[in-house]
């Protein structure tokens, strides 16, 4: 087993020193004091074990630790760190933007990385303070056995022969395995039984999507590891230490053996992008994406020949809850980078006008505009016209512009734009919004319905169709010859903050599958009328989007589990004859495509055992979406964010082995 370590990123965003006078205030605001950050639940809700062992699931979060402006952290960061994150120094990331990082990286900055000069005057004590303050969670609340046993033999090898596929994100978005990649029919899923699990260990969450290739299967975890496991004996074949959560894919290049050196791409949420050697998990070349100080990189890349098109989204949204925060100027972009070196070739911002002083808040700070329109998905690549489509989020500060909840084309070539078809016009909201009285909340306010699916293009004898699917649940069926023309319009799901369709639809053999989140609880105030939801499954006719079948999940939650959901808020998966859904009540689900009847259903929040001594269970699913192929069946299951279940599983599901 091989473990390779880039130094501690996270490093470039404390400072200890120098950086101005105190902050008035130990972090930014947030929509409610009694909630935790991390997990989005009520503080004395948090799952918080003051210690952990194998048998526990979770990193101990902020009831275990008291009231945050209780902490003995809290004054520490106020004098040595506030000054910076709170908007001293441009390129340091806010506090909202830190706590999303583990405890273990905070403190390896201050005493082994870049800010340790910065650091030395600081106790160990101190920074193990600053630290826990930081992500509210227990420095020493480190589960022993994070990995799997290493490979040995046979087991450790790749096997070339056993090419990438070309499905999924970061190859092709339309999400559908055909049945030689599957490896196993639609008769067979019933059958599917867990092979083995993994317990991504102190993690609340679980959102990168496995990749399968090379007889292996690649994966990110929240604390920033990205594992390289053996896909029959989940034994580990390598690991990497990313500066942060990676909550991308893992896209693969070149595993053929004329191939030269096998490459595995993904990005972090620091807005770094890495490349490694996946047959050894060493780092080949790593940049980053963006320098605004809360770029984040959610989308999974989009490898597209001798590009690797990258989206950039942002968490600035957050930022502008800050009074004193002056929203906003990240605008979203994506980048053409050349896959054998990192270096840049194009980039295309979402918003082409800077942003510009357009007034000033009533706390006496200034709005800046246009911003936002973030990319939160996966690039669609539409060889045949070479263009690239994304699609974009709400602008962050007032005056909204037409490049907000739009899809975009652009040349592949040059990055230059061809055409936009803005969906709903007139949406800026960020967090100040969930707050009362707060100036930096856009006078639009909302309705927060932006593109957080990637685009699916269908092509078929009967002419081409690209959808697009909305958080106010509408799909959108648009012509690519005619610059993105509407062609049909269908209301899925009743749509909303929390609702319509979040991360990812799936298309194959004639059929649009689109899942459908419809929180009736948005948690943002907003307490919408169940009868209008459409939480679950749906089928569409591409051509006309017509609904051709529904599956409405009834809601198996029970009042003991007030953060769990019946949506699907995760990407969909399809193969011949199935549709796999990770649903946010913890089950996964496959589906007839045929009629929508379930076919298999597995509860991934009953806890099993781990190959890595710990225990593995699941909670709600969100992100990226079950992965298919070689015979298995390949699940994360955790999304302790939002005000949803966490769950820190690698669920691995196969047939019977013969006797």
């Amino acid at each position: 087993m091989y473990k390779f370590s880039l130094p501690i990123l996270a490093v470039l965003f404390l400072c200890a020193t120098g950086c101005g006078p105190s902050s008035d205030s130990p972090g930014p605001a947030m929509p409610s004091a009694s909630r935790d950050s991390l997990t989005g639940q009520p503080a004395s809700e948090s799952e918080s074990p003051t210690t952990l062992d194998s048998t526990d699931q979770f990193q101990a979060t902020s009831e275990d630790l008291g009231p945050r402006e209780e902490m003995p952290g809290a004054p520490l960061y106020a004098q040595h760190c506030a000054a910076c994150h709170e908007g001293g120094v441009s390129r340091s990331p806010t506090l909202n933007f830190l706590e999303m990082l583990t405890p273990q990286s905070v403190y390896a900055s201050m005493t082994d990385g870049i800010m340790q000069p910065q650091s030395a005057h600081l106790t160990d004590g101190q920074r193990t303070h600053i630290a826990e303050y930081i992500t509210r969670a227990r420095l020493d609340a480190v589960i022993a056995g994070a990995h799997a046993p290493a490979c040995t033999g046979a087991k450790a090898e790749f096997d070339r022969s056993n090419p990438v596929p070309k499905v999924g994100w970061g190859h092709d978005t339309r999400r559908f395995v055909d049945a030689d990649t599957a490896g196993f029919g639609a008769g067979d899923v019933p059958n599917l039984e867990l092979k083995w699990a993994f317990a991504y260990p102190n993690s609340l969450r679980a959102r990168s999507q496995p990749a399968i290739a090379m007889g292996a299967v690649f994966v990110g975890s929240q604390d920033g590891t990205v594992y390289a496991f053996d896909l029959e004996s989940g034994c580990e074949r390598w690991s990497f230490q990313a500066s942060a959560e990676v909550r991308t894919g893992i896209v693969l290049k070149g595993a053929g053996a004329d191939d030269g050196i096998p490459m595995a791409f993904f990005g972090d949420i620091l807005a770094r992008l890495y490349a490694l050697n996946a047959l050894t998990g060493e780092l080949l070349w790593s940049i980053k994406a963006d320098e605004h100080p809360d770029a984040t990189i959610t989308g999974t890349p989009a490898l597209a020949g001798d590009r690797l098109l990258v989206p950039v989204s942002s968490l600035e949204v957050v930022s502008a809850a800050r009074l004193d925060y002056e929203c906003c100027s990240f605008q979203g972009k994506v980048l053409a980078v050349e896959p054998a070196t990192g270096e840049v070739t194009w980039s295309h911002s979402s918003i082409p006008t800077p942003p510009a002083e357009v007034a000033v808040t009533s706390a006496g700070t200034r709005v800046l505009a246009p911003s936002g329109a973030p990319v939160w998905n996966s690039p669609a690549v539409d060889y045949r016209r070479n263009l690239v489509y994304f699609g974009t989020g709400e602008n962050y500060s007032s005056p909204a512009d037409g490049n907000s909840d739009a899809i975009i084309a652009i040349d592949l070539d040059t990055g230059e734009r061809a055409w936009r078809r803005q969906t709903t016009p007139r949406d800026a909201w960020n967090v100040a919004c969930m707050m009362a009285e707060n100036p930096n909340c856009p006078e639009e306010d909302g309705p927060d319905v932006d593109y957080g699916a990637s685009m699916v293009l269908i092509e078929s004898e009967g002419g081409s169709v690209l959808a697009a699917g909305s958080k106010d649940g509408r799909v959108f069926g648009l012509d690519p010859d005619r610059e993105g023309a509407l062609v049909w319009s269908t209301r899925v799901g009743r749509g909303s903050t929390q609702g319509g369709v979040h991360f990812g639809m799936a298309a194959g053999d004639g059929v649009l599958y689109v899942p459908i989140n419809d929180m009736n609880d948005t948690r943002a105030g907003e307490y919408l009328d169940p009868d209008l939801a459409r939480p679950g499954v749906h089928a569409l006719d591409p051509s006309s989007g017509e609904v051709l079948w529904r599956h409405v999940q009834e809601n198996l939650c029970g009042d003991g589990r007030p953060f769990c959901d019946p949506g699907v808020s995760a990407a969909v998966t399809a193969m011949p004859g199935i549709v796999f859904a990770g649903h946010l009540d913890g089950h996964i689900r496959a589906y007839a495509t045929a009629d929508g009847a379930v076919l298999w259903d597995f509860d991934t929040t009953v806890p099993v055992d781990a190959v890595n001594g710990l225990v593995a269970r699941g909670g709600g699913m969100s992100g990226g979406g079950p992965a298919v192929g070689d015979g298995h069946l390949v699940v994360n299951s955790g999304y302790g964010l939002y005000f949803h279940e966490p769950g820190n599983a690698l669920l691995v599901f196969a047939l019977p082995e013969e006797s």
